[in-house]
């Protein structure tokens, strides 16, 4: 994503040295993200990513290193780390936690049909069902908690009736995380983050085959439906207005549920999940487009788009 360190090519060959990976043919920093840092580290062996991690720490990272090992041993197309000769995943370089994994086949699709729509939702019920025997803990770290945190923060930086909406969706997330219905809710490891370009397909725009989900660095353990949600505020609304769009919604939805059932509580909550997904990236967005980092290559978002998904979620709600 954004470089914020700077990697040599004499360390790289270092970090492939200890990785048995063989000879650097390439190093390429990764534009479009703001979190790590992340490069294409291509050598005579294969093709790679190479991420150096910004915000999270040592402490933070075996979750999600070993979940992306857990649901690629499981046969859900997952970046898969690279271990070194002492066996470890956990990497450091350039006095940064990092980690080096296979590059994934194929590309983003931004311009998604129903078909990718309905691919996505098939292996996102997959991965949760995978990740059902994983044994790590850790809770989402962007979730509730976490935009009640950074609100406050943000709250500068909006106008009168941004902050109103901001603080009345706050409130009402607390209320529903308080509520029963909630905490029936099925819960698992989840992506959280399973934006369109964190997916990758391959074949025709006909036939879209998909080759795999990605960049899990804000993976926990949260609400199988919120992951959902999160998808479906990317991949199944019209992107200038934040509109729903029901025929990639019901494409997804369908398929995912063609794997896993929905229970009651998750039909019953898929609108309020709809608007915290909204509100998680909008706080974010907010956060990161006004109190930016330093980061060569760096490109914030712009929050105004989650402002508008979440006011088209509370006017007009979905249901299953």
């Amino acid at each position: 994503m954004a470089v914020f360190t700077e990697v040599s090519e004499s360390t790289a060959q270092e970090l492939l040295d200890s990785l048995k990976l063989g000879e650097l043919r390439a190093l390429q920093g990764i534009q479009g993200g703001i979190e790590n840092t992340n490069y294409f580290l291509t050598s005579s062996e294969g093709e790679f990513v190479l991420t150096l991690f910004e915000r999270l720490t040592h402490a933070q990272l075996p979750f999600y290193l070993y979940l992306m090992k857990h649901l690629a041993q499981a046969g859900i197309p997952v970046p898969d780390p690279v271990s070194n000769q002492d066996g470890d995943i956990l990497l450091t370089v350039c006095d940064k936690p990092a980690a080096v994994v296979n590059r994934l086949r194929g590309k983003s699709e931004l311009q998604p049909s129903t078909a990718h729509c309905a691919a996505v939702g098939e292996m996102l019920a997959r991965m949760h069902l995978a990740g059902r025997d994983f044994a790590r803990q850790q809770p989402n770290l962007r979730g509730l908690s976490w935009w009640s945190d950074t609100v406050p923060v943000v709250l500068p930086f909006m106008d009168a009736a941004q902050q109103a909406l901001i603080r009345a969706e706050l409130a009402y997330q607390q209320h529903m995380a308080a509520s029963s219905a909630y905490a029936a809710l099925p819960r698992g490891a989840v992506h959280a983050d399973l934006f369109r370009d964190n997916v990758m397909f391959d074949g025709s725009a006909d036939a879209p085959e998909l080759t795999g989900f990605f960049d899990f660095y804000f993976a926990g353990v949260d609400t199988w439906l919120f992951d959902v949600a999160v998808c479906l505020n990317d991949w199944c609304i019209d992107h200038a207005s934040g509109m729903h769009d029901s025929a990639k919604a019901q494409a997804l939805l369908t398929a995912y549920q063609s794997v896993r059932a929905f229970s009651g509580a998750e039909r019953q909550l898929l609108n309020p999940m709809l608007r915290a997904g909204a509100l998680r990236f909008w706080t974010s967005r907010l956060w990161d487009f006004h109190l930016p980092r330093e980061a060569s290559m760096l490109q914030a978002h712009d929050p105004s788009h989650f402002e508008r998904v979440l006011r088209a979620r509370v006017a007009h709600p979905i249901t299953l």
